[in-house]
C-alpha cells in the first residue's frame, strides 16, 4: 500500500509505482525474497507497511528534495500526523506525534528516532535533532503510536526511521549545493559503489547559517557511511558509521512585545550568557540478518555511540555520554498471511554531567557533578492472523524494565550564588511495565483498507525530566491507553491516510504549578487526554499534484484539581500545511502554504496566547534521476511576523512572558544538483 504523501516526481514513474503498490496485498514479504534484507527497497517497505493496522507512512526523499532540505520540518512537514516546527530556523524544534514530548522544543523525547533501524535516541529516551541529515536519506518511515511496535517502541508518539541510501540504490556520485537568505549555505556530496554481493555508500555535508535572528549562527559537519551486503546465501550484514560536529548559538524566546517590535532580536539573557548547544557525536551501528528456511529470519542490530556536549544555558553543562545497545528479533511470514515477530533489546547509557556557573558562555566555578546511568531491558512480540478473506487480526505484547540512576558526585548546589549548599541529589528508580495491543485490518476493496487498534504505551522520564532543570524530580513513568481507527485509500489519482485517535493518559510529564501557584518543575499530571484527527494525502489532477496534511489536536487536562479541563499548552488546535506542484518531465512549479487558523495557549492556565498565522511561498525547479537539476524556493513571501512555536509554562498570570519563538521572515533559497 502506498504511503499517504509519497508521490514520485515524474508522473509516469508515479503511475508505474502505483501499479506495483496496488498488487502488494497479494504478495508475501519474507527475508528470502529480498536481495538484501539489511537494506530493503522502497517497494519492500511499502508491502510491510500495508500490513500495519494503524497510522504509518513512508516518505520518499525525492519528494522533499525538490526544495531546501535543511531541517526535519523540510523533510517531514507534509507527513500525516507529524507536527514539527523549528524554534529558530534550524534543527532544534518541537517534534511531536499525538502530543508526544509536548512541552519540548529542544533535545526531544516521546519518540524513537532511528537511523537504518538502529536507535539514535540515547538510553534515557532523549534524542538530538542535529543527528539527522535529511539529504542522506533514501526514505523515511513514520510509525505513529503503537504502530512502531515492530521496533520495540512503546511510547506515545511512535517512531521515525531514517533509511540511508546504499551502493545499490544511490547514484554513483551525487553533488548538491544550497544557499540563500540569512547566510544559509549547505554543501553535500555522496558517493556509492555496487560490488556485486556487497555495496558501499558515503556522504559528507557542511552547512552553516547566520540565521534570521541575532545569535542564531549554526555550523554542522556530518559524515554518514554504510558498507555491507551478502556474506553467503543466508547471512547479510551492514555496518553504519556516523560522525557529527555541530555548533549552534541559541537566540532564545521573546516576549510578545519584543516579537512585535523586532522579531530578529535575540533574548538579551541568551546573548549575555552566550547560550549555545555544541556537540561532537561518533556512532557505529550494525544490522545482520540470518535467513532461515520456511520464511523465518533472525535480525541482530547493535550500536555504540559517544557524544561530548558543551551547553551554556542557565549553567554551563559539560556532558560526556556513552551509549550502547543490541536488539535481536525473530521474524516469520508465510504465504497464507501469517506474520510473526518477537524480539528482545538491551540498551545502556552512561553520562558524566558536570555543571558550572555560566560566565558569558565560559565555565566558572563547578556547582554540580552527576553520574547518570540509564539501563533498559525490553521484550516484545507481535502476531498477525488472517481470520477471513481480506481480514486480519494483529496482537502484541511487551515487557519493559528500565532503570534510571543518578549519583551526585559533588553534593552541593549553587544555582543562584557561588556558595555551596549541601544537597545530595542521588536517587535510583526502576520502572517495570507489561503492555499489550490488539488491532484489526480489513482490505475493503483493492486499494482501500480500514483499520482499528487499541494499545497501551509507557514512557519513563528522560534525565531532562529528572535532573535537567533547577529542580530534581524522581518522576513516575507516563502511561496511556489509546484507541485508533482509520483508513488508507490508494486508488486512481487519490492517496489518503486518515486516522482518528483518543489517548487517555496517566502521569503525563508536564511542567506544572501547585494549588498555590508555586512552580513544581516537571512533574506527573494526574489525568490528561490527547485526541485528534490525522489526515495526509495527495491528489493528482492532470499534471498538478496537491499534497499535504491536516492536524486536529484536542489535548487537555481531565478534571485536574488546578487546571480543570483546560487545554494543554504549546500546540495549535489545527494545523494545515501543503503544496500544489505542476509537474512534467522533471520540471515542477507551484505554491506552498502553512496555516494555523486560531490562537493557542502558551500556559496551561490559559492566560497567555500565541496568535494564529498563515504563510505562503513558491518553488520551482527541474529534477531527474541523472544529470543536472536545480530549484528556486521562496518562503514566507508576505514577510509575515508570526510565532513559529512557543515555550510552555504552567501559569503566566496573564502577563507577557518570554515564551515566543519567531518564524523566519521572507527568504529566498536556491540549489544546484548533479547526479551521475
Amino acid at each position: 500500500m502506498a504511503c499517504s504523501i509519497c508521490v514520485a516526481i515524474h508522473p509516469v514513474a508515479y503511475a508505474e509505482a502505483q501499479s506495483d503498490i496496488l498488487r502488494l496485498p497479494d504478495q508475501t514479504v519474507s527475508a528470502s525474497r529480498q536481495s538484501d534484507p539489511t537494506a530493503p527497497t522502497l517497494r519492500d517497505k511499502r508491502a510491510t507497511f500495508a500490513a500495519i493496522p494503524g497510522g504509518a507512512s513512508i516518505v520518499d526523499a525525492e519528494t522533499y528534495k525538490t526544495g531546501r532540505s535543511s531541517t526535519l520540518q523540510d523533510a517531514l512537514g507534509l507527513t500525516a500526523g507529524v507536527f514539527v516546527q523549528p524554534r529558530f530556523g534550524a534543527e532544534e524544534a518541537r517534534l511531536s506525534i499525538r502530543g508526544s514530548g509536548l512541552q519540548r522544543t529542544f533535545h526531544g523525547r516521546g519518540l524513537l528516532l532511528m537511523q537504518d533501524g538502529v536507535p539514535v535516541n540515547l538510553a534515557d529516551g532523549s534524542f538530538d535533532f542535529q543527528s539527522i541529515e535529511p539529504l542522506a536519506s533514501d526514505h523515511i518511515e513514520v510509525m505513529r503510536g503503537a504502530n512502531a511496535w515492530r521496533y520495540g517502541a512503546t511510547n506515545l508518539g511512535g517512531a521515525i526511521n531514517f533509511v540511508s541510501p546504499t551502493g545499490k540504490t544511490a547514484a554513483p556520485v551525487g553533488l548538491r549545493y544550497e544557499g540563500g537568505s540569512f547566510g544559509y549555505r549547505r554543501l553535500y556530496g555522496a558517493f556509492a559503489q555496487d560490488f556485486g554481493n556487497g555495496d558501499g555508500f558515503v556522504s559528507l555535508s557542511h552547512s552553516e547559517q547566520d540565521g534570521y535572528r541575532e545569535h542564531a549562527q549554526q555550523e554542522n559537519q556530518r559524515l554518514f557511511a554504510n558498507l555491507g551486503g551478502r556474506i553467503n546465501q543466508r547471512i547479510f550484514t551492514r555496518f553504519y558509521l556516523t560522525h557529527m560536529d555541530t555548533d549552534s548559538a541559541l537566540p532564545g524566546s521573546l516576549t510578545r512585545a519584543q516579537l512585535r517590535d523586532d522579531p530578529r532580536q535575540a533574548n538579551p539573557g541568551n546573548v549575555e550568557g552566550d547560550n549555545r548547544r555544541d556537540f561532537i557525536l561518533n556512532r557505529l551501528g550494525n544490522m545482520t540478518v540470518l535467513a532461515l528456511d520456511g520464511g523465518h529470519s533472525l535480525e541482530l542490530s547493535s550500536f555504540y555511540s559517544e557524544k561530548s556536549l558543551f551547553h551554556p544555558i542557565f549553567q554551563v553543562l559539560d556532558v560526556d555520554t556513552e551509549d550502547m545497545g543490541v536488539r535481536l528479533t525473530h521474524r516469520w511470514a508465510n504465504d497464507a498471511g501469517w506474520r510473526w515477530s518477537m524480539g528482545a533489546e538491551v540498551v545502556e547509557g552512561r553520562n558524566t554531567d558536570q555543571r558550572y556557573i555560566n560566565l558569558g558562555g565560559q565555565k566558572g566555578q563547578r556547582v554540580n557533578a552527576l553520574r547518570q546511568t540509564a539501563s533498559n531491558l525490553n521484550a516484545f512480540a507481535e502476531l498477525e492472523v488472517p481470520v477471513a478473506e481480506r481480514w486480519a487480526i494483529i496482537g502484541g505484547l511487551a515487557w519493559m524494565r528500565q532503570e534510571r540512576d543518578v549519583d551526585d558526585r559533588l553534593q552541593c548546589n549553587a544555582f543562584v550564588t557561588a556558595v555551596c549548599v549541601p544537597q545530595d541529589e542521588s536517587f535510583n528508580k526502576t520502572y517495570r511495565d507489561e503492555l499489550g495491543r490488539l488491532g484489526v485490518r480489513h482490505d475493503l476493496v483493492e486499494g482501500v483498507q480500514l483499520f482499528a487498534n487499541i494499545s497501551q504505551s509507557v514512557e519513563p522520564p528522560s534525565f531532562s525530566e529528572l535532573t535537567g532543570g533547577q529542580l530534581i524530580s524522581a518522576n513516575d513513568e507516563q502511561r496511556a491507553n489509546t484507541l485508533e481507527v482509520g483508513m488508507r485509500w490508494s486508488r486512481a489519482n487519490l492517496e489518503l491516510d486518515l486516522a482518528a485517535y483518543r489517548s487517555e493518559i496517566r502521569d503525563e510529564l508536564l511542567a506544572l504549578n501547585d494549588a498555590n501557584g508555586d512552580p513544581e518543575g516537571t512533574v506527573n499530571a494526574d489525568r490528561t487526554l490527547h485526541q485528534g484527527l490525522e489526515l495526509g494525502g495527495a491528489l493528482t489532477l492532470g499534471k498538478v499534484v496537491v499534497r499535504g496534511q491536516y492536524l486536529f489536536n484536542d489535548f487537555r487536562f481531565d478534571d485536574d484539581p488546578v487546571y480543570g479541563s483546560n487545554r494543554l499548552a504549546g500546540v495549535p488546535r489545527q494545523f494545515i500545511k501543503g503544496e500544489a506542484l505542476w509537474q512534467q518531465r522533471g520540471w515542477y512549479a507551484g505554491p506552498t502554504f502553512e496555516w494555523v487558523p486560531s490562537h493557542y495557549a502558551v500556559d496551561h492556565a490559559e492566560t497567555l496566547y500565541a496568535e494564529g498565522y498563515a504563510t505562503w511561498g513558491l518553488k520551482a525547479g527541474y529534477r531527474q534521476r541523472q544529470g543536472l537539476g536545480f530549484f528556486v524556493e521562496g518562503r514566507n513571501l508576505s514577510d509575515r511576523n508570526y510565532v513559529a512555536t512557543t515555550g510552555v509554562v504552567a501559569d503566566a498570570g496573564g502577563a507577557d512572558s518570554a515564551q515566543f519563538m519567531p518564524g523566519d521572515g521572507r527568504g529566498l533559497f536556491a540549489g544546484l544538483e548533479w547526479r551521475l
